[in-house]
């Protein structure tokens, strides 16, 4: 009997671990650490359509909760991550299709994830422009 309770005590505490890394997509220090399990779950969720490329769930990252400073610019790196696997020309008519309200508010995420986010993996901040990473995207914002 204790070696089931063991045992199903095991399995709940890893079935209700928090996830770090989603479908390739990581998700930066500071934002994963001040995330519940719920948070982390709705995150995953949320990387895992914009992945299938749905719209509204790149307008519901918008008002995802960041904790403000370094965790919105963590937020900002998932953003960056997933336009580079979907390609920029994906994700310009994704943009098209949301509300300009909420195309200035991805506008910063992506500054900021493109300025502090490691997109190339090579342990350092990229410091990288929206104007020269992505132009499509910024002449569809200026607009």
């Amino acid at each position: 009997m204790r070696n089931l309770s063991i045992y199903f005590l095991l399995i709940f505490t890893l079935l209700s671990c928090k996830e770090n890394v989603i479908n390739g997509i990581e998700i930066g220090q500071d934002l994963y650490v001040g995330q519940s399990l719920e948070q982390n779950r709705k995150l995953s969720e949320l990387i895992t359509r914009m992945l299938n490329k749905e719209s509204d769930a790149f307008t519901e990252l918008t008002e995802f909760w960041c904790g403000g400073g370094a965790g919105c610019y963590d937020l900002g790196y998932v953003l960056t991550q997933i336009i580079y696997r979907i390609g920029e020309d994906d994700f310009a008519k994704i943009l098209r299709e949301i509300p300009k309200s909420k195309q200035n508010e991805i506008e910063g995420l992506i500054a900021v994830g493109l300025e502090y986010g490691d997109n190339d993996f090579d342990g350092k901040m990229d410091d990288k422009r929206m104007e020269t990473e992505f132009p499509k995207l910024t002449e569809i914002l200026n607009k």
